[in-house]
């Protein structure tokens, strides 16, 4: 299974979860913290990583639940 970056993102007033590179959403939340939880179970089981986009649809950050290859510098050995 390749591991698609799972993406929160606007959609009509409602949060949408879309796997990169899906034109249909996952799932459509109310809130974007629902969506949020919803997004990191996924990414958790995929191995990937959780993009948080803006209202407006700009990236905001990203959680990596994968084999990070670029660790935070506090979490190298």
């Amino acid at each position: 299974m390749t591991k698609k970056d799972i993406h929160v993102v606007p959609h009509d007033g409602d949060w949408a979860v879309k796997s990169e590179g899906s034109k249909r959403a996952a799932r459509v939340t109310p809130t974007k913290a629902e969506a949020m939880e919803i997004a990191r179970d996924i990414a958790i089981r995929r191995g990937a990583e959780r993009v948080e986009h803006t209202a407006n649809g700009r990236i905001r950050g990203s959680d990596s639940y994968g084999n990070d290859p670029c660790p935070p510098r506090d979490k190298e050995h």
